[in-house]
């Protein structure tokens, strides 16, 4: 049954891959696209024309001032170089460097422009002036900053690879919930497939000869199935329980015919030879003189006694041989084994006879002549083995589509040798009995739909059930 639960994952693979696949398509490419309608992109580019704009602006501001400077609009702070140890640390460092002139910022934030240069002072030393022009509110150390930062930021998301990551994490997410989804199908699959594998094996034994196999359900006796697959081994059982009992019965009836067939032959060849032995041993007491008249009378009653006795067994054997009609009717049951009983009381007057009935009044559907023989025969095998001063006892109990009969005596009980073949026809020459009463009472059992078993003993000596439909 691997193949079934193979299936069944394929069959989950097969209707969630799709799904899936179609679902991680979709994601990225909206995510693509979100991606590219970004403010990364945007951002990018706005730093850099914010970044130009600064630029023009502060060259702009540069020349100005350089203009201004130059043309005299705009006077000059001069530092003398006899005084550099109290300069300011932007004009020394320019002082130093050796160049002409310079461009730089001051302030708090960058908020004024200055413009250094070297010159002579008017008593013919050397200096510095330095021009300033305020940028009217415009921090350039503060947009640089952020022009800076900006770029960081942009040259961090396009490093990070935004798309790549957001793919990954939604494949492993959905990879992770797809696996959880499959784990409790290979559970579910394996339950399922479990039962229907025991099944088919079970089937497999059962139909090549193994008629004892059953199957398991798990559950409690009276609780009805809980799904498909508990129904169908419960269905199993009783198919197999029915088979069996029914192959039991076939067996048994098929020997029955055999014996009956036999039976039949036995008696009629009885019979021929009897009759005629009988009128020759009359005859011959007939034909004796008055002095031997005694003896020869006793010896033909000693003869005809016998003849007598075969010819009772000659039609037990032609019963035996005979198929009685079966007119199944509606019968309570207790009422039917109080009146066997009631019967065959009188008949055995130190046996004591105790009567479990069903409250419930159990109604059988059988022929009631049949059920009488069938019970009649029990109950004296019963009260003949239990003796006088032993007990017998009988119990009704209806069990749903069956009722059953159980008859318990105290006699010694059965030998194992004796049980293998209780049900056989056999040929006793007790005084009352034929040997074909068990063999008859279980194929009038089985014409009514029902049977007769053997079963433990409650009073330690044998014990038989009559099971019949309700």
């Amino acid at each position: 049954m691997t193949r079934l639960r193979t299936r069944l994952i394929a069959a989950f693979l097969a209707s969630t891959l799709v799904p899936l696949g179609a679902t991680v398509w979709i994601t990225t490419t909206l995510l693509d696209r979100s991606l590219r309608y970004s403010t990364t992109g945007e951002l990018d580019r706005l730093s850099r024309t914010l970044e130009n704009t600064a630029k023009q602006f502060y060259q702009r501001e540069r020349a100005a001032l350089k203009d201004d400077g130059l043309t005299g609009r705009v006077r000059p702070t001069t530092y003398p170089a006899a005084d550099t140890s109290r300069w300011p640390e932007p004009v020394r460092s320019f002082w130093e460097s050796g160049e002409p002139e310079r461009f730089g910022v001051s302030g708090a934030g960058g908020e004024r422009v200055d413009y250094m240069r070297r010159v002579d002072t008017p008593n013919g030393a050397p200096g510095v002036d330095v021009y300033s022009r305020d940028l009217g509110g415009v921090s350039m150390e503060q947009l640089s900053t952020q022009l800076r930062q900006t770029r960081q930021l942009v040259d961090s998301i396009d490093t990070r690879d935004l798309r790549r990551g957001f793919t990954l994490t939604l494949l492993l997410l959905l990879g992770a919930a797809w696996a959880l989804s499959l784990l409790p199908l290979v559970l579910i699959a394996h339950r399922v497939s479990r039962p229907i594998q025991q099944l088919t094996e079970a089937l497999t034994d059962f139909a090549g000869g193994d008629w004892s196999r059953r199957l398991e359900t798990g559950q409690r006796p009276g609780v009805p199935p809980r799904d498909e697959v508990a129904r169908a081994v419960h269905a199993f059982n009783d198919m197999a329980d029915q088979l069996e009992e029914s192959r039991e019965r076939l067996v048994h009836l098929t020997r029955m015919a055999s014996w009956q067939s036999l039976a039949r032959k036995t008696a009629h060849e009885l019979k021929n030879s009897l009759t005629p032995i009988r009128l020759t041993v009359e005859e011959m007491q007939a034909r004796q003189p008055p002095s031997e008249r005694a003896f020869m009378d006793q010896a033909v009653q000693i003869v005809v006694s016998e003849i007598e006795s075969l010819e009772r067994r000659v039609r037990a054997f032609s019963e035996f041989a005979t198929e009685p009609l079966v007119r199944p009717e509606e019968l309570d049951i207790n009422a039917v084994v109080s009146d066997r009983v009631a019967l065959l009381r009188p008949a055995h007057p130190g046996v004591t006879y105790r009567l479990q009935l069903d409250d419930d009044r159990p109604r059988v559907h059988a022929s009631p002549d049949l059920v009488n023989g069938i019970l009649t025969n029990l109950l004296q095998n019963a009260a003949e083995a239990a003796g006088p001063g032993g007990a017998v006892l009988v119990q009704t109990r209806g069990t749903g589509e069956r009722v059953a009969v159980d008859v318990h005596d105290s006699g010694p009980g059965l030998s194992k040798e004796v049980a293998a073949t209780l049900f056989e026809p056999t040929i006793t020459f007790k005084k009352y009995g034929m040997g074909l009463g068990l063999s008859i009472a279980k194929k009038n059992a089985l014409l009514s739909g029902g049977d007769v078993t053997l079963i433990p003993g409650e009073l330690g000596g044998a014990a038989f059930r009559v099971s019949l439909p309700s």
